[in-house]
Formats: C-alpha cells, structure tokens, sequence
C-alpha cells in the first residue's frame, strides 16, 4: 500500500507558510525570510503558478510538505550564471524541461526548426535549449559539483532507458547517463518526489534510494538477491518454437504449453506487486548495445516495457549500458481521489510569475479557465505518449473539488467572462470509467482497454460524466461550459445520454474528433477503431445538434505517414475527405516521439503490438522526404501545390481514372490557380474545414499544458 501523500510530518518550515508566488531570485527569498532553499526546480517553461504546469505541482505540494522551494525558469544555458541565482538547494536540485519535450517543442515532424514557444513570454522560440533536461543538468554539475540532482518531466521519463531519436536518427542511451542524473522521476511524480524528500530530509543519501516505485538509476551490477529473468524467454526472439506466453492475450482454455528445442524456458508466475523490498526477480531487456545493432531487440524491449506498466503487476526491468545498469523500478501507485484533490486544491496563485509582468503567455491564455478533471488514459494509441507517462488507470477527482474549482475561477479571475474553457484531461470522457473489478485490473496487462473492441471488463457508463456536466454548467456566474479535450468517441456512443449533452450544451460551434485514419491496416497499428465508430458517432452528433436547433461541426483530425501506411491508403482517406467534404488547412504528419510503440515500428520495421520474430512480417517505415509530402498532400487534396505530386501518384497507382472534374474524381485534370496562401510557422497542426463555413482557427499539433495529447 503506498503511503497517503499527505500524512507525512512536516518539514520545519512548514511554520513559514505559503508563499504569495515561488521565489525565482535572491531579493524574493530574502523578502520571504528564507536564507536557503530545501529545492530548486530548473524548468524550461516559464514558471505559472497554475495546477496545469509542472513545476507549479510539484513546488506548490514540497511547500504543503513543510519545505522551501525555489523556481529557477527558463534560465540562459551558455553559462552557468543563472543556475547559481537561488544559491545551493539544501536537498537537491529538480530538472524538468518542462510541460513539452523539449525536441518536440522546438522541431516540427519535418525537422524545422519552429519560431514560436507557447510556454514563453511573448511566444519567442529561443528560451530553451535542445535536450533542455540534459543541457540543464550539465550546468548545475558544472555549478554546484557533487549536489544532488533528480531528473524528471515528459523528457525524461520517455527517455529513461535506451531509446530511437527521431531527431538525430539513432538510438540513444537511457538519459540518466548523459545527464549524470542521480535519480529519474518517470510518470506522475508527486509520490515519488515527496517520499525523496522527506527522506534526504531525514538523513539518507540520495544514492541510498533504491526502493522507491517511478523511479529509474545506474548501478553497476544487479544485488546477488534479485532473480533476473532474461526478457527473451517470456518472448522469443526468433524462428522458434514459443514457450507458454505470459503476454498472449488468448483465452486460458486455448492455451497450450510447448517447450522449444532451443530455449528452455518455464511459464513465469506473475508477481501481484513488485515493490523491491518484497519482490525478487527483474526483467533483463536487451542491451544498449543490443538494441541498437538489431532492430528486433529493440521493438522486442519495447514490447516488453509496455507490458510491464501496470503499477499492480510490473516487474523491476534492468538494461546494461556498457558496464553499468540502468534499473527502472515498477511503476508509480495513481493518486487517490482525495490525494488528486488535494493536489489541485493547494494555493495556486493561477497567475504567472509577477516578474513577466504583462507579457503573454499563450499557453496559460488558452488554459487559465480550464479544469483538469483526471489523469491517465487506457486508449492506448501507439502513437501517443500519454500512457506511458500518465499510466493507463485513470485517476479522477472528486465531483466537489472540481465544482470548488469553478468557483474559484469565477470568484478570483478578473479575466473571467463566464467561459469555463474545458472539463477535461488527456481525453474528455474517461473520468470515472475503469475496470469493474480490481481484482482483474492488478492482473491486467493490455495495452488498450478499447481496442481491437472495448473490454467487456470495462465500465463505460458516463452518467456520472454528463451529471458534473449539468452541475457544472449551473454554478451561478457560469454562462458556458466548453469541452475542448479531445472526447475518445468509441466510448462516448456507449452512453447516448453523453453525447446529448455534450452537443447540446457544450460545443462552441465545432467540436475536434481523431478518427486519424479511414483505412483498417493504419487503425489496427495505431489501435484505434474503425471509421464506422467515428460515422456512428457523427450520426448523433448531426441529430442532437438539429434537436438543440444548432448549426454545429466536428473537426476530424487524421494522421499523414504513420507506419504501416500506404500510398492506396492514403488514397482512400483523401477520397473519404472529399466525399465528406472536408478540406484539411494543415495537416499532422507522424512524429515519432521517444519510447512510443509506433517509434519502435517507425525505427524497427516490426509489430511490437505482436510478439516480435525475425521472420516477422515488415511494416512500411514512411521516412523518405519525398513520401512524407506525398502522403500531406493526400490529406491536401484540394490544394494547387500539391496537384503535380498527387497526378503523379495516381497514375502509378492504376488509378488515372480519379483524375478529372467529376464529382467522384479526385484532382481536376488541369492544376487550378492558387487562391490564397495560407501562413504558419508550425507544420505539425491540423485543422480542417467544412466546405462553405469560414476556416476554423488553427488548432496546435504541439501538447497543450496539461497533456492532452494525441501523439
């Protein structure tokens, strides 16, 4: 049982109090009384004092555990002049780059370097460095030799073992070595954080915690005690007979036990819990070295890192990186509902620092009258990050917490107009909804509690859902309740009631959906559902907007260049488009982000949704310039640019047929005049546009604050 997050004693400086805003420099620390910091975060955003940022989180709940926290944002890499601005923590410095990963943040999928930084004062593109988690560690090393130093954030909890670099095209060792981190935070690290330091606190070393779930570190060996099982018995590597497969998601009474000639390996009992105080054995995944000589081992380590994330039933996993080991310990335990509330109830100022003054801040803007509601999500989308960071348990907070919120908002805003601008979370429709039986979820190790169908263990009903939204929406001073994360439609048709309500009273006008892709062969590799969930769903979302008297408009959102994609089938979504005229403004190319499934099928050319062989079949790795065009310019179709390119295509595909002027053709036959030019300095965003409706505003590809990311 993990301790409640709250009942720990309090630091002694708990007596202080809150501060009005976390000191970001010496003059704020003397005015608060303080002559030292217990912690310094170093962050790459700009410090928000607001429940959807990071480094707000986790400094506003070290504060409710008696400790002082320092904010060091955005500070000038080329030296070590503002690391040192806040003197040396007495416990130890904290990393992030921030809400984004840091690459992402600066690159588009077609390496560009972008201008703009949401997370920026004025949107300027310079504050941060590439690898901001590494750069940023290097520095504190240089300044304060030999002061502890936690890693944590996106960055590096999807970068915590070996992992394929888009960026750079290689694999790259697990980041605790070139950060020369003491300790890696992955997923949500409020337990782990607290646990850290109370118990530095206390008197242990950095070096001494061991133990503690969410974490990963380099030791040099493996302790004599611990049984290590080699990851290529529970799945071989091969062209070989199978062992009994603890992974294989098949009935029991279809399951037959075979010994192979060449590995003798024996069925592995599955431990309820892993904590390292109890459990003994570790998962050995293939090597660095391993993983990035053979493609195989490496959609292989990745296959078997997705299937030891449940926090109920992961093992330890451990990769050599030369003569040290990386140990990832198993995942963080989710926050309790009355833990989550108390996280987002702590004294958030919900304002930017002062010292920015009047400067905007364009994430905060768009997020400032939002409500993060859960956490987490069991989709599963290969090419989404989410559940590796987050987990796929949902975490909900309470009905009551989230109606304080709204009053909060209302009653201390002064830009508050009445607009609630989201109830949402990574999706908008998976508060509440989990496993029927705890039981089976601690047993559970699926990717994807909705895919290839919805989980028959799966409690679907989103009554509680529409019940805060009407709650919600009835707080006196609310005018409108907006949902702007994205609803995970599958689920939302199993609860018709919802999507009546959500048509009805909370669409402003158009609503974004991520069907991704029309074609059977893209879906199943990116686990998503077919195209006939997304018309079932439009098919209520048309009549309850006629029924509200309404003139309203989904916004789908699909994927060019994903693996597995063809040149036919991007042909076909681009027919699908224009059947149903739509007509996409921008468009999202795949963007391999570290450790996600469909990277390793990016980087491998294999399946790790299957157990991964030699002899496995290929999947087509979209990485030429020349492709990556051609499958934007099918969701484009419409666009004069992309005429020659899509003329081309079709006639090597067989299909000169749909090109011509009718109704059912794709191009016309002669290239049409350019009309107008549409501007943007990110490649990497989509929105589409109903045919005879103005352009819908641009919708950022980049994730949002609080992480409600497709991919």
């Amino acid at each position: 049982m993990a301790t409640p997050l709250f009942s720990y004693r309090k630091f002694w400086a708990e007596c202080l109090g809150p501060a009005p805003e976390l000191p970001m420099s010496r003059a704020e620390m003397d005015a608060l009384g303080w002559d030292s910091c217990d912690i310094i975060v170093v962050t790459g955003d700009a410090y928000v004092d607001h429940p959807s940022f990071g480094m707000a989180v986790i400094g506003r709940l070290l504060e409710a555990q008696g400790f002082r926290v320092g904010i060091i944002a955005q500070p000038d890499w080329s030296n070590t002049r503002d690391f040192e601005a806040l003197g040396q923590p007495n416990l130890f410095f904290g990393v992030a780059a921030g809400n984004m990963d840091s690459m992402i943040n600066r690159y588009t999928a077609d390496k560009k370097r972008r201008n703009d930084d949401a997370y920026t004062p004025g949107n300027t593109g310079d504050k941060r460095p590439d690898r901001a988690v590494i750069v940023y560690s290097q520095r504190l090393r240089e300044a304060f030799r030999g002061v502890p130093l936690v890693i944590g954030s996106i960055e590096a909890s999807l970068r915590r073992i070996a992992h394929y670099d888009y960026w750079s095209d290689k694999i790259r060792r697990s980041i605790l070595l070139d950060s020369r981190a003491d300790l890696l935070l992955y997923g949500n690290a409020e337990r782990a954080i607290v646990d850290i330091a109370h118990r530095m606190a206390g008197g242990e070393t950095i070096h001494q915690i061991r133990d503690l779930r969410g974490t990963a570190f380099v030791r040099k060996r493996v302790p004599e005690h611990w049984q290590i099982i080699d990851s290529t018995s529970i799945d071989v590597i091969g062209p070989v007979q199978a062992p009994l497969n603890p992974y294989a998601e098949i009935p029991v009474e279809q399951c037959e036990q075979e010994k192979s000639p060449e590995v003798a390996a024996q069925p592995v009992t599955l431990l309820e819990r892993s904590d390292n105080a109890t459990g003994l054995c570790v998962i050995r995944i293939p090597s660095f070295d391993q993983v990035r000589e053979d493609p195989a081992l490496y959609a292989h380590a990745s296959r078997i890192l997705h299937k030891e994330t449940n926090p109920y039933n992961a093992r330890p996993l451990v990769q050599a990186h030369g003569d040290r080991e990386v140990w990832l310990n198993a995942p963080p335990i989710p926050l309790e509902t009355g833990e989550l509330d108390q996280v987002f109830e702590l004294p958030y100022t919900r304002l930017p620092h002062t010292r920015y003054g009047d400067e905007k801040i364009s994430a905060y803007e768009m997020i400032r009258h939002s409500i993060n509601i859960m956490r987490g999500c069991f989709g599963g989308c290969t090419f989404c990050s989410i559940t590796e960071h987050e987990g796929r348990i949902i975490q909900n907070r309470s009905e009551d917490s989230i109606l304080r919120e709204i009053e909060q908002i209302r009653d201390t805003s002064p830009a508050f107009t009445g607009v609630i601008s989201d109830l949402g979370g990574p999706t908008a429709n998976m508060w509440r909804v989990a496993c029927k039986s705890k039981e089976i979820e601690a047993q559970c190790r699926k990717l994807s509690c909705v895919f290839p169908s919805i989980c028959k263990n799966l409690n679907t009903d989103q009554t509680p859902l529409v019940n805060l939204y009407r709650k919600a929406r009835k707080v006196p001073g609310v005018k409108k309740v907006l949902i702007a994360s994205g609803v995970r439609y599958d689920l939302a048709v199993e609860t018709p009631e919802y999507v009546e309500e959500l048509v009805t009273h909370h669409v402003g006008g158009y609503l974004k959906i991520a069907p991704e892709h029309t074609e059977d062969g893209p879906l199943s590799l990116m686990m998503k559902p077919g195209i006939g969930t997304y018309e079932r769903f439009r098919s209520m979302f048309e009549k309850y907007s006629k029924a509200a008297g309404k003139k309203q408009f989904l916004i789908p959102y699909f994927i060019a260049a994903h693996p597995g994609t063809s040149d036919l089938d991007m042909m076909h979504l681009a027919l699908w488009l224009k059947k149903n005229k739509y007509r996409a403004d921008q468009v999202q190319t795949y963007y391999p982000s570290p450790m996600a499934t469909a990277t390793a099928m990016y980087h491998s050319g294999l399946n790790p949704l299957q157990r991964v062989r030699r002899s496995s079949s290929s999947i087509a790795s979209i990485k030429g310039l020349s492709q990556r065009k051609l499958h934007k310019a099918f969701l484009r179709y419409h666009d004069p640019d992309n005429w020659p390119v899509l003329r081309r295509a079709l006639k090597k595909l067989g299909r000169a047929d749909l090109i011509g002027n009718g109704q059912h053709q794709l191009i016309p036959t002669r290239q049409p005049a350019k009309r107008h030019q549409t501007v943007s300095n990110s490649a990497n965003t989509f929105t589409t546009q109903h045919l005879g409706l103005p352009r819908v505003p641009n919708q950022s590809g980049r994730t949002p604050p609080r992480s409600k990311r497709r991919g």
